[in-house]
């Protein structure tokens, strides 16, 4: 009879399927934690990349047009998605882009160049704000007087 009476006892059963259910938890979690690491990692990886930096600025004779110098001294190409200029940081209208070169609008990896030349009506005297934007990675804001 000692055998009838070890199969009846429920209690060994227990403490086997806790253990078991804790450790599935505890494995989901980490697969679901390494999932959304390693997402996250790589969206700001790519983003870091891209670092911008202004290198001159030209005034065109006549007023209509400004010409941007600007440098990506990121590990990424920079794409430049779009320009903004305005009279203040907060009041910034997207300006139209009347050339880029390279005309790709590739600011290359490691110290590469890209001049954008901007239609804008500007005053002498006057400090305007700008922002360069690409297309992945954190925008290049700045002001300065115009001559």
């Amino acid at each position: 009879m000692p055998t009838r009476n070890m199969l009846e006892s429920r209690k060994a059963i227990s403490p086997i399927l806790a253990t078991l259910l804790l450790i599935v938890i505890a494995v989901a979690a980490i697969v679901v934690t390494y999932a959304w690491v390693m997402t996250y990692m790589g969206s700001q990886t790519s983003q870091a990349g891209v670092l911008l930096s202004r290198d001159n600025v030209e005034w065109v004779t006549g007023g209509s047009q400004i010409k941007l110098y600007v440098r990506n001294t990121g590990t990424s190409d920079a794409t430049i998605g779009a320009v903004y200029v305005g009279t203040s940081a907060t009041n910034l209208a997207n300006a139209t882009i009347a050339s880029m070169n390279p005309t790709n609008g590739v600011a290359a990896a490691n110290g590469g160049v890209i001049q954008l030349t901007v239609t804008y009506t500007w005053t002498s005297g006057t400090t305007y704000y700008f922002r360069v934007a690409p297309k992945l990675g954190a925008p290049l804001e700045f002001n300065i007087k115009a001559p």
